[in-house]
């Protein structure tokens, strides 16, 4: 058995950096002010149901000198993101739309403008916190020129290592956990550099979490070793599985699904009691959308992500295929942890997010996918068919990325199969099931007769969703790309987030054939004005004419309204000409 609390099995995390998701300044020494970004949050909370996503992981929130990592106060919201009391709102809204809230927890080391380092430096020798820090020198010095050395997390001499052998240091650092539970309430700790802590600092945490919650949750950062070092009963429930993140886009590239089903039958063999975070990015390596070669291969990633053992994790951003390379130098990480806004991501794939959107809610559905034994029934180089089985209830997953269609004889004692990702279904003859599966897709296939979930947000969105538009006169150049569906995409892009409408001036009227551009940057060409089949309300079909040409759907007064974009009152959709 595992020894993850059960809500960590029903899970889909969303993982955010919030620093870089609210667009903060690189360091503290930039900021002044007030401000209250961390409530943007707040504003995500339909996007992330839209994808049965019911738990946050949130990067640094405290206050630091720069990306987080250096803390500076455990109990004070970093400034640059907004006040304690904001932070209070966000964790209020999360968890009354039943989404638990999991921290990072930065304990192997704090900033050089902690409190107590910073009266090291004052008081040298004669400071009561000379013990806190690993290995004080006062006879070396650093590159920061201090008079003194200290040991750093590798080598980073503005990561001032902690002493966890020391009972002072440890107290403080539970009070911090024990006000972020009782203040936040929160549900779970991502522990930073986990490999560095003190494994008595960890069993200590842990019997001190699960005594203030029983079913708080413990992950640790964990890159190589054997992962049951600190996946234990007595230490962490999990940890990070860099493994499988490395093999799920390195089988991909390589179109070598040998790789990632060792790794899945190894760890499933030496570690089937750990209920394993899965992942295919985060802030400290490259988007998946980065890594591949290809990148149509990506929706079979996310597949296998949300149908193997453990707990999926989704980047912020990742969910619209959105890329992000590591650079160099102090801005290394500034291309994969950016500042996003939900109605103007570029080059956003939204078939990517609604397959994600669907992958989630098949995983919610089905206990077999949360927690369920796994058996390999077909591998090949480029095509992998296996199983999720508990009680009785079994799916089935085919993934194919060979250079054409492929067909999977599934063996199965149900009477007829339904693919959850299509809605098709397939007869079974003799106890077997033909099912052909195009290049670079997936199926996810169940009992027939098992019905259909029905969301809440699925049903808002479906009775909103407008009639399916034909578009006659395009250019041959401005063929739609399987963008006519105008499916729920247009719903998620009609919703705007955190501006304000500020009514539509008199006069302006919509221009069909018309080249406008979106406040936020991003041009467009309106095709046409749609109906509503059930309301009748006016929408604009319109086509972006940049990237990838993607068709949207919007209502008509929200396109040719005028939004107050922090307090400059300006065209939603500003015409410049008509296109010929």
């Amino acid at each position: 058995m595992s020894n993850s609390p059960e809500w960590i099995k029903k899970s889909a995390i969303y993982h955010i950096y919030p620093l870089g998701f609210c667009g903060c300044e690189r360091t503290r020494d930039e900021f002044s002010g007030e401000v209250h970004r961390i409530k943007k949050i707040i504003e995500w909370i339909p996007h992330l149901k839209a994808m049965s996503i019911n738990a946050v992981y949130l990067g640094p929130v405290f206050e630091s000198a720069a990306h987080g990592y250096d803390t500076s106060d455990y109990t004070k919201i970093d400034a640059r993101l907004g006040t304690n009391e904001d932070f209070t709102e966000v964790c209020k809204a999360l968890h009354e739309n039943g989404i638990k809230i999991i921290l990072d927890g930065v304990f192997n080391h704090v900033g050089r403008e902690h409190f107590a380092f910073k009266d090291v430096k004052l008081n040298r020798e004669r400071s009561r916190y000379c013990g806190w820090f690993c290995n004080l020198n006062f006879g070396g010095n650093t590159a920061y020129n201090d008079g003194f050395w200290y040991e750093g997390w590798n080598n980073c001499y503005d990561l001032v290592k902690l002493n966890l052998r020391n009972n002072e240091v440890v107290e403080y650092l539970l009070n911090a956990v024990k006000m972020w539970i009782e203040t936040w309430d929160i549900d779970g700790i991502r522990f930073d550099a986990a490999d560095c802590l003190d494994n008595d600092f960890i069993k200590r945490i842990h019997s001190f979490t699960r005594s203030m919650k029983p079913d708080f949750w413990l992950m640790g950062e964990i890159i190589h070793g054997d992962y049951r070092r600190w996946a234990n009963p007595e230490m962490f429930d999990c940890v990070t599985n860099y493994q499988c993140y490395k093999g799920i886009y390195s089988s991909h590239n390589d179109r070598n699904y040998f790789e990632i089903a060792h790794s899945i039958e190894y760890q499933l063999g030496q570690y089937g009691n750990i209920y394993m975070y899965n992942f295919v990015d985060n802030h400290d390596v490259a988007r998946l959308a980065s890594n591949l070669r290809d990148y149509d291969r990506i929706y079979c990633c996310y597949t296998l992500l949300y149908t193997m053992y453990g707990v999926p994790s989704v980047y912020y951003g990742s969910e619209f295929g959105i890329k992000g390379a590591k650079g160099n130098g102090a801005d290394a990480d500034m291309a994969i942890r950016p500042c996003l806004e939900l109605d103007d991501i570029p080059g956003r794939d939204d078939t990517l997010f609604e397959h994600i959107c669907e992958l989630g809610a098949i995983r919610s559905q089905f206990p077999a996918l949360q927690s369920g034994s796994y058996k390999k029934l077909e591998l090949k180089n480029q095509t992998f068919l296996y199983q999720r089985e508990l009680d009785g209830q079994v799916v089935y997953i085919g993934l194919n990325i060979s250079d054409g269609d492929y067909t999977f004889n599934v063996g199965t004692h149900y009477a007829r199969l339904a693919d959850r990702l299509t809605g098709k279904h397939y007869d079974v003859s003799g106890g077997c099931a033909r099912v052909t599966v195009p290049k670079n897709h997936s199926v996810i296939l169940v009992d027939a007769n098992t019905p259909a979930p029905v969301k809440e947000e699925a049903a808002k969105a479906e009775e909103a969703k407008p009639a399916p538009v034909e578009i006659q006169a395009l250019k041959a150049e401005e063929k739609p790309v399987e963008q006519v569906k105008a499916e729920p995409a247009p719903v998620k892009e009609e919703a705007p987030k955190g501006t304000p409408s500020a009514g539509i001036p008199e006069g302006r009227k919509i221009v069909i054939g018309g080249h406008y551009k979106h406040f936020k940057g991003g041009d467009y060409v309106v095709l046409n004005v749609a109906h509503d089949h059930e309301t009748y309300e006016e929408q604009v079909v319109y086509m972006q004419i940049y990237d990838k040409p993607k068709v949207w759907v919007r209502p008509l007064k929200m396109f040719l309204e005028d939004v107050n974009d922090h307090g400059n009152i300006k065209p939603r959709f500003e015409f410049i000409d008509k296109m010929e």
